[in-house]
């Protein structure tokens, strides 16, 4: 049986709205045109249409987790985050909070989402609260998609694509001039790919935030991507890179729904 391709499209920077399973789940949303001194690259907020199945939270950063942000996500949708950050998301009024560990899933719809390690700092300025960092595996359809949030490389990132990954959704930047600890460049983002071994690769976290004060020094806004995909096609071609611009989607190839589970 013919099984409908799965579809990601790229809100900008780690905000993406997966579709598969009849679900549609939304990742780390930044929805407003600037976050304190941090502004979006001219170019509309994404609108969206339709209210997600899930969000899934990968820390507690405010390019992460934002609070005007969420207020555009109605109360009832199930939100995912790391242990230790769903005391803050409850307080915001979400009626459905899920706490994950690594290594435990939730069922939503026809999906399962496991949280994985990320190599992140999971403290929320100015005061807390600290929670793990974390990744997701979204599994249904017979697809995998990784969702790394943010993340540097770390032991053991191979493990998550032993069972198979359709799709890679990697950090290759931020959202200013320098990347502090705990973050994936474009270089070191294709090391990943070389250990998660993806059939397809998007670079996620760039190209959308950037520092109100620093406008006229923007090239880290463009380049990123690019240098990924170099990387990749030098020394792991078996990886299929594809750049996304923000607002714009990709479907995986379908698949007889035999493939992995």
């Amino acid at each position: 049986m013919t099984v409908e391709p799965a579809r990601v499209t790229y809100l900008g920077h780690a905000t993406v709205l997966m579709e598969l399973a009849d679900q549609r789940i939304l990742t780390d949303p930044v929805l407003t045109g600037r976050i304190t001194f941090i502004r979006r690259v001219p170019g509309a907020a994404p609108n969206l249409t339709a209210q997600p199945d899930a969000v899934l939270i990968s820390h507690g950063h405010q390019d992460h987790l934002h609070l005007a942000s969420m207020r555009r996500i109605s109360r009832d949708v199930p939100i995912i985050a790391p242990s230790g950050l769903g005391r803050l998301i409850r307080r915001w009024g979400f009626m459905r909070v899920e706490e994950l560990g690594v290594g435990e899933s939730i069922a939503i719809g026809g999906s399962t989402i496991t949280a994985v390690p990320a190599d992140h700092s999971g403290f929320r300025p100015p005061s807390g609260p600290t929670a793990e960092s974390i990744g997701f595996v979204v599994a249904g359809d017979g697809r995998r998609i990784y969702f790394a949030g943010d993340t540097d490389l770390y032991p053991g990132m191979s493990d998550i694509g032993r069972e198979g990954l359709d799709l890679a959704l990697l950090p290759v930047w931020g959202w200013g001039p320098r990347l502090g600890p705990g973050h994936l460049d474009p270089e070191r983002a294709a090391e990943a790919v070389g250990l998660l071994r993806p059939a397809v690769a998007i670079p996620i976290h760039w190209g959308t935030l950037w520092p109100i004060a620093m406008f006229w020094r923007r090239r880290h806004l463009t380049e990123p991507p690019r240098r990924m995909a170099d990387a990749v096609a030098a020394h792991h071609p078996e990886t299929r890179v594809v750049i996304l611009a923000p607002g714009e989607a990709y479907s995986l190839p379908p698949h007889d729904g035999g493939a992995t589970a």
